[in-house]
């Protein structure tokens, strides 16, 4: 009977074992898939705000919005969308570069880059655009950038000529 009882705690040791296992080889894989998700809820999350703009491009010809609340209340966009790369939920805010004309069909050379946050320091300010405030690396390439700070969502875009950066209270 004594040693029917030490085989019963091996084969329960064992099982032990091997769920153990197999939890740390699916770990990964689930955390891959979720970042997968992720990215792909960013992309729809950005175009979102390039199609509101775009609306309230067509309601007042050549104004941005100032704030990302006014597309909402303007009905260009359903609700407000978090960046779902960070747990804040904050997306950086894009400009054009010092009045850069971001007609129809033309891309910016240059765009300023802004933290949500300092939106209410920039004087008249012009939404163009969205980009996550992350700068983890991505799985997927997006228009050939491989970070998501670098994923940019703006009206006008044109996604074979990435504009040179201005980050706010950066030096040129």
């Amino acid at each position: 009977m004594i040693i029917k009882k030490g085989y019963t705690l091996i084969v329960l040791v064992f099982a032990v074992f091997l769920l153990s296992l197999s939890l740390l080889v699916a770990v990964p894989i689930f955390q891959t898939q979720i970042q997968r998700e992720k990215e792909e809820e960013l992309i729809f999350r950005g175009k979102q705000y390039v199609e509101a703009i775009r609306i309230f491009q067509m309601k007042h010809p050549g104004k941005f919005p100032e704030s990302l609340d006014r597309l909402v209340k303007e009905k260009c966009l359903r609700r407000f969308y978090k960046d779902p790369m960070t747990e804040r939920g904050e997306w950086n805010i894009i400009f054009p570069h010092q009045g850069i004309s971001t007609k129809k069909g033309r891309s910016p050379q240059k765009i300023l880059v802004a933290p949500f946050g300092v939106l209410s320091s920039i004087d008249n300010p012009q939404i163009i655009g969205v980009v996550s405030s992350s700068s983890q690396g991505s799985i997927k390439i997006f228009h050939n950038q491989k970070t998501y700070d670098k994923w940019l969502f703006f009206y006008g875009q044109d996604p074979e000529k990435m504009p040179e950066i201005i980050y706010y209270g950066k030096k040129e």
